[in-house]
């Protein structure tokens, strides 16, 4: 399992924009703020991640970087672009399972019109050492961290240098 204070998993993951996303390369002022979402068959990940399109712009003001990822296949991520109002969105597909279990996150088996299996959601805040600041990680769609919060917090934590918790 994952501690604030340690080093996570590098992560190298395929962006819908053809491009290829490394957490060891970033490069932020503050942290990397990376989003797990279910997927495509999701109305909840749909609303939060437009939601996080419009706050794109806080979370750079406070030097965050932001992207989403999700275990779905590239054709899936890509009708999720098209679909979704979340234009400006990093976001990367086939996360793998396997390492999402490193991450800590959930995994789920799939009912109706789900995929097979795919990773619950969470999110995590990354300090530039890739030391995990902090992570909230869910069981199902529901009961996310609300996005204006989680800017408040980390202006918080900025302003006063807090540190992170639940290392113990």
């Amino acid at each position: 399992m994952l501690k604030p204070r340690q080093k996570t998993p590098d992560l190298t993951i395929n962006l819908t924009n053809g491009t290829e996303w490394t957490l060891s390369k970033q490069d932020p002022e503050a942290f990397t703020m990376i989003i797990v979402y279910r997927g495509l068959h999701c109305p909840v990940c749909k609303t939060y991640l437009e939601e996080l399109q419009t706050k794109l712009s806080d979370f750079k003001d406070i030097g965050v970087n932001v992207i989403a990822i999700s275990s779905e296949t590239k054709a899936l991520a890509e009708k999720t672009t098209e679909e979704w109002e979340i234009g400006d969105v990093p976001l990367g597909y086939e996360f793998p399972i396997e390492d999402a279990r490193d991450w800590g996150l959930f995994i789920s088996k799939g009912i109706k019109e789900e995929p097979d299996t795919f990773i619950e959601p969470g999110l995590f805040i990354i300090r530039p050492n890739q030391e995990l600041y902090c992570a909230s990680i869910q069981t199902m769609p529901f009961a996310r961290p609300d996005l204006v919060d989680v800017i408040k917090a980390i202006k918080f934590v900025l302003n006063k240098d807090y540190p992170a918790r639940g290392e113990a």
